[in-house]
């Protein structure tokens, strides 16, 4: 595994579309941090000059994020690269590292680049911005809520990715589970007694009760998104660890 793992970090290493998406993403928030300074400067009285606003939208992203995350996933999981597996598996490569490798590889870029991106907001939040006692540690505490289900919906991806399931049709599910869940949810269980609020623990809900609590400036780390996170995440790697091992590869 650790050899197949060494060829995919090097083929990962070239592709350019990747590292291209990682360095637009973190100029983006270069950008968005000097842009309010410059708001700032011209008008004393704009009001979101503010580390607190600025982290704010994050927080608030998390659907657009887990896109990003398709994208990063992409990089090893493209219609080209899995129609290289068939020639994989005939040298011996079990499809168990295929799936493993891959996950594991882009998922760590990913969860590198947020790092960085979360370290560079604090950096110019903290320099450019009106900031107060509380703004890093609350953004800190609502982005670990954050993790897992951001986290959950890469791993999604890469799930269906694997298995060949379209992007249009992957988008759409993210789409669905992570923005627009819970309506239905509500609706569906509206009329059962004591099911009537399992809507509150779709992702979007959970997303929607971090921004508000981060707004408010009371962000408690919350069991429920690690609960959910980690629920989604080991049942569709469950699913697709033996959808893939049994798949037609042709």
């Amino acid at each position: 595994m650790i050899n197949y793992m060494k060829s995919e970090y090097y083929r990962l290493l070239r592709k350019k579309g990747v590292h291209f998406t990682s360095v637009i993403c973190l100029l983006l928030i270069v950008v968005a941090a000097t842009v309010l300074q410059y708001l700032d400067k011209v008008d004393p009285t704009f009001p979101y000059a503010t580390s607190n606003y600025f982290y704010s939208n994050v927080i608030a992203l998390g659907l657009i994020i887990i896109i990003i995350g398709f994208i990063f996933n992409s990089a090893l999981t493209s219609k080209d690269d899995m129609s290289l597996i068939k020639q994989t598996v005939s040298f011996g490569i079990s499809r168990g590292t295929i799936f493993w490798s891959k996950l594991i590889l882009t998922l760590s870029y990913f969860v590198l680049i947020c790092v960085i991106g979360m370290f560079l907001m604090i950096a110019l939040g903290e320099s450019l911005l009106i900031t107060d006692n509380h703004s890093v540690h609350n953004f800190l505490i609502a982005s670990v809520n954050m993790a897992p289900l951001v986290l959950s919906g890469f791993i999604l991806t890469h799930v269906l990715k694997v298995m060949k399931v379209r992007d249009v049709y992957i988008f759409i599910l993210l789409l669905f589970i992570y923005g627009f869940s819970s309506n239905l949810v509500r609706m569906l269980f509206r009329p059962f007694q004591g099911l009537s609020d399992v809507y509150k623990y779709m992702p979007n809900t959970l997303f929607n009760d971090n921004l508000g609590n981060y707004i408010v400036e009371a962000v408690p780390f919350s069991y429920e998104y690690w609960v959910i996170g980690i629920g989604i995440s080991l049942f569709v790697l469950f699913i697709g660890a033996n959808r893939f091992a049994k798949q037609n590869i042709d």
